[in-house]
């Protein structure tokens, strides 16, 4: 028996995987409030209860970076060491990988419906995958063919320098430096970097703020959703809102590329995370791809460069159960 696990920090979902079967064949799956619990150990150690299994070998998908073999879940006190799993829960093997190299490992697994297609491209059998994943910060991971299989390899590439291609954005940058000095994709594109945007084109007088925002986001603690449904609104839509997710979009776009540029991912580009699903329109509207492929005299090889949006919410345990089935099988 092997164990899979999505460890964040409000849920921790487990899955119990046969050696027999693939990834999505989970014999048992349970899902637990991470806060709840003092370790990681204490709810394997219930799962191990409730399903009665004499599991082998382990992988933890954990929101952190993972070095030497040792994590911190972000958002918890947990501290968690592969060697330390090994001896508390009596497994031969225990393997900790960033979640967004989970996602990685996942996506050689995804079926056509749990992805959305930006553009088709020509993937080349074997070609580097890249993935960018905005949620709340922006992760970033790629995917290299060993011969036999696809292995993730970790990046932080979300917190590279932010590089502006427009006005707006070159006033975007001086805004964001005076602020925080040291300005990365992650100040901008991703969920902690929406209420920057839009904080600078209000305070440069881009477009008036309506009085609902201005009420609704007096009261809330997360700007970012209300951000993103008002710029969607067909019924009251938000020229500020739109603006500022416009911004999101092409920025998003030319880091893509970036990523498609450095690791040569000509197995295709994924848009990962929370927030792509959740603004298809805005993605399906032509700035995207105007930004992604916006890059002189490479514009042509990313126009063959296969784009897609990641649907399924639960890649990152996928990927987990991939990992510890291709290690079993070495």
């Amino acid at each position: 028996m092997l164990l899979a696990g999505d460890i964040g920090g409000t849920k921790t979902l487990l899955a119990l995987y046969s050696q027999d079967e693939g990834p999505r064949h989970p014999i048992a799956q349970f899902t637990y409030p991470s806060t709840k619990y003092d370790s990681l150990e204490a709810i394997v150690l219930e799962f191990m209860s409730q399903t009665r299994a004499k599991i082998e070998r382990a992988t933890f998908a954990v929101a952190g970076p993972v070095v030497n073999g040792h994590a911190q879940i972000t958002n918890l006190p947990w501290v968690m060491s592969e060697v330390q799993m090994c001896e508390t829960l009596g497994l031969s093997s225990v393997k900790l990988i960033n979640d967004l190299v989970a996602v990685g490992y996942g996506i050689p697994e995804l079926q056509i419906e749990e992805m959305y297609t930006l553009q088709e491209g020509k993937a080349v059998r074997g070609g580097a995958i890249g993935v960018v994943a905005p949620g709340t910060g922006l992760g970033e991971t790629f995917l290299i063919w060993d011969g036999k299989r696809y292995r993730a390899h970790p990046s932080e590439g979300g917190h590279t320098d932010f590089g502006p291609t427009t006005p707006l954005q070159f006033g975007l940058l001086r805004y964001l430096q005076e602020r925080y000095g040291h300005v990365s994709y992650e100040r901008i594109c991703a969920g902690i970097g929406i209420p920057n945007i839009y904080n600078y084109l209000k305070e440069v007088g881009y477009a008036d703020e309506l009085p609902a925002i201005t009420a609704q986001l007096a009261n809330a603690t997360d700007w970012t959703p209300i951000i993103i449904q008002a710029a969607l609104s067909q019924t009251e839509p938000s020229e500020l809102c739109r603006a500022t997710m416009d911004i999101f979009v092409s920025v998003l776009g030319a880091e893509a590329s970036n990523m498609a540029l450095k690791i040569m991912a000509t197995g295709g580009l994924y848009l990962g995370g929370g927030i792509p699903p959740r603004i298809l329109p805005l993605l399906s509207g032509g700035a995207f791809l105007k930004s992604f492929r916006d890059k002189g005299r490479f514009a042509d090889i990313l126009s063959q460069t296969p784009v897609h949006v990641i649907l399924n919410a639960t890649t990152g345990l996928l990927g987990a159960a991939s990992h510890v089935l291709g290690e079993f099988e070495e």
